[in-house]
């Protein structure tokens, strides 16, 4: 097999980054680092320790259908090009990094009158 999960080629190397080969003798199709990164990438949003705790002190309670909607805006925000972007809905505001999949931080709609977002550069309305 390989180290990691990957496939090592006997010859110790792996294959070219971003470039799908044939492993010798197989006829398998295999995938590049960078497609494989992006795929595991888009498994879906984390929490982060700060996040799932201002979830906890604010009562918002993530349910499928929640955890959906917040990943269908990340999806929209990242085609666009978003770095960090407000998830603006009902249960309150997420504050998340797109490049990593991590939900950074969260607000109540109680907590949210007169709250100043900073360091994002988008925000969806859910």
């Amino acid at each position: 097999m390989g180290i990691n999960g990957m496939r090592v080629y006997e010859n110790g190397m792996s294959g070219i980054p971003r470039q799908n080969t044939i492993a010798p003798g197989t006829g398998e199709r295999q995938t590049g680092f960078g497609q494989l990164l992006q795929e595991k990438a888009k498994v879906g949003l984390n929490f982060s320790k700060h996040a799932a705790k201002r979830l906890n002190e604010r009562g918002i309670a993530v349910d499928n259908q929640l955890m959906s909607d917040l990943e269908h805006a990340v999806e929209g925000a990242r085609k666009k090009g978003a770095k960090d972007v407000a998830v603006i809905g009902p249960q309150g505001v997420f504050i998340v990094n797109v490049p990593n999949n991590m939900v950074v931080t969260t607000m109540g709609q109680q907590d949210m009158r007169e709250r100043v977002f900073t360091n994002i550069d988008s925000a969806v309305l859910m």
